[in-house]
């Protein structure tokens, strides 16, 4: 009973140590940049998205293509950019299933399973991986590849 309590003293004692609440805050923060970044897809507001990224970021997405083979595309931030901010009759929203953020210092690292949505129709799911960087305006995208599947895919 003795071992049972101090191991469960170690344990709380560690939990909420300043060391702890720091590595939380540091993937709170993380999480809020790349939600900003889907926040502004669902607006169209170019700037909000630009705002959590690089100017040189690179952005890559592996996909299947008619003919089913999967390809690499890279494309420049300011294509995306004006994607988001040209105006749509409906919203383009990218739900996020979960985040799996891991830290080092100034370099995160974000798995994040996701289903798109044009307004209600869903168009496709897939997996983001971001690269992001701690600066002095805080955590940024760095480099973003995604997978794109369809239909059966999904399932």
């Amino acid at each position: 009973m003795k071992k049972t309590s101090i191991l469960l003293f170690l344990i709380l004692g560690a939990a909420f140590s300043p060391t702890y609440a720091q590595a939380q805050n540091e993937q709170e923060s993380v999480k809020k940049t790349i939600q900003t970044m889907f926040d502004g897809m669902r607006a169209g507001d170019s700037s909000m998205v630009h705002s959590v990224f690089i100017d040189d970021v690179l952005m890559q997405t592996i996909s299947a293509n008619r003919q089913g083979e999967i390809g690499l595309r890279t494309g420049p931030l300011s294509g995306f950019l004006n994607s988001v901010g040209t105006p749509h009759d409906q919203v383009w929203d990218e739900r996020i299933l979960s985040y799996e953020i891991k830290i080092d210092g100034a370099m995160a690292s974000v798995w994040t399973p996701y289903e798109f949505y044009i307004g209600e129709r869903f168009s496709h799911c897939g997996v983001n991986s971001f690269q992001l960087m701690k600066g002095k305006d805080g955590w940024k995208i760095i480099y973003l590849v995604d997978t794109r599947r369809r239909g059966e895919a999904c399932k």
